[in-house]
């Protein structure tokens, strides 16, 4: 696995980087060959529990021949893991960069983008990051449950749509960063990925924590819901030295005592979680930033899909002033104010993703995280 691939070209394909060997294959004309060069790469399960059934397992009066009616008597199921795909560049940094997708989504959210562009994967390596995408426990690659849940077939993609802020109904916001080519929206609207198993928290964070347990030091890079799974996450586990969070819309967590009041919006109300002193003192030890795009209100309006945004927003903001009163130093950032205007919820392939890049490389430089 540690063998160098040599003469081995990537370049970005509809599945985020092409492989071509021996130059068997050539890029189209006159398209410039910008070469990644892979020293590694691969994939691997982490994390997860065995589940058993009592009694003696016999192959034969059992019959294991026949799984329809197979008794599971005396049986395992191996499950609840976090299935992990990685690759790393020649000349490695020292940190590398663990991407976790948010709800109802994959490791695909940082693969190639709905239109067909380099994704957060392939930017990232050719800045000599180590990258691990995750698919959590009980998603995508990682859909072995041990726990049964009914999976439905709800027809609900324009609710997406504007949970997502690329729009309203079936209408593109003016000025959105989102590609309005009909297949790109298509693309996106398919990277949609149901559980297979009920959501729980601990069994992500048992997941990813077994990760870098493995891996070593890191910087996690986390995407909506699993933001605030990646804060509980840092609590449990030392080798995670910064975290930079797209978008975090929940488990913002405060001291005991001093956790603000729901925040309340169309729709519903976002609460924060209690923490002890000592385990809440852990956040304050690592650099974090938090990355927030366009379409989110300052005030209440009649949209719900911009309405949660609004409130995340608003918890991120007392959660970062809380962290730094501690000694943290946690800075959120609204792109707008940075002069990067019309980001949905999935910046990382909005088609302005390379400026959102570059401002988590110049972070993690700053930071002493390179």
């Amino acid at each position: 696995m540690k063998k160098l691939i040599s003469n081995t070209y990537f370049w970005s394909v509809i599945i985020g980087v092409s492989i071509v060997v021996g130059g068997c294959t050539s890029p189209p004309e006159n398209e410039e060959v910008n070469a990644l060069m892979i020293r590694e790469q691969g994939s691997f399960f982490v994390g997860g529990t065995v589940k058993r059934s009592s009694g003696s397992f016999d192959p034969i009066e059992d019959g294991a021949f026949n799984p329809a009616n197979q008794d599971t008597t005396g049986q395992t199921l191996h499950g609840d893991h976090a299935f992990v795909f990685y690759q790393v560049p020649l000349e490695p940094r020292e940190h590398p960069l663990v991407f976790w997708h948010g709800f109802g989504q994959s490791m695909k959210t940082w693969q190639t983008t709905p239109d067909g562009r380099e994704g957060f994967q392939s930017i990232f390596l050719r800045h000599h990051y180590p990258v691990y995408l995750i698919d959590q426990p009980r998603r995508g690659a990682a859909g072995r449950s041990t726990e049964p849940t009914t999976i439905t077939a709800a027809t609900d993609d324009q609710l997406w749509f504007g949970i997502f802020r690329l729009g309203l109904g079936t209408e593109f916001y003016e000025g959105v960063q989102f590609s309005k080519d009909p297949e790109a929206l298509d693309q996106f609207f398919r990277q949609m990925t149901p559980d297979t198993g009920p959501l729980d928290i601990q069994v992500n964070i048992d997941a990813v924590s077994a990760l870098f347990n493995r891996i070593g030091p890191g910087v996690l890079v986390t995407h909506s819901h699993s933001g605030g799974q990646g804060w509980l996450t840092a609590l449990e586990n030392e080798n995670i030295k910064g975290i930079a969070s797209y978008e975090p819309g929940s488990n913002f967590v405060f001291p005991e005592g001093e956790v603000p009041e729901p925040i309340q919006y169309m729709g519903g109300q976002l609460s924060a979680r209690a923490v002890s002193m000592s385990e809440f003192k852990r956040l304050t030890e690592i650099p974090i930033i938090i990355y927030f795009g366009d379409f989110i209100p300052e005030e209440s309006v009649n949209n719900p899909g911009k309405e949660q945004w609004r409130a995340a927003l608003a918890m991120a903001r007392k959660w970062a002033e809380i962290v730094n009163n501690y000694g943290g130093d946690v800075t959120v950032v609204p792109f707008p104010e940075i002069g990067l205007e019309g980001n949905t919820h999935f910046p990382m392939s909005d088609l302005n993703n390379q400026k959102v890049a570059d401002h988590l490389l110049n972070w993690l430089e700053e930071k002493g995280l390179n």
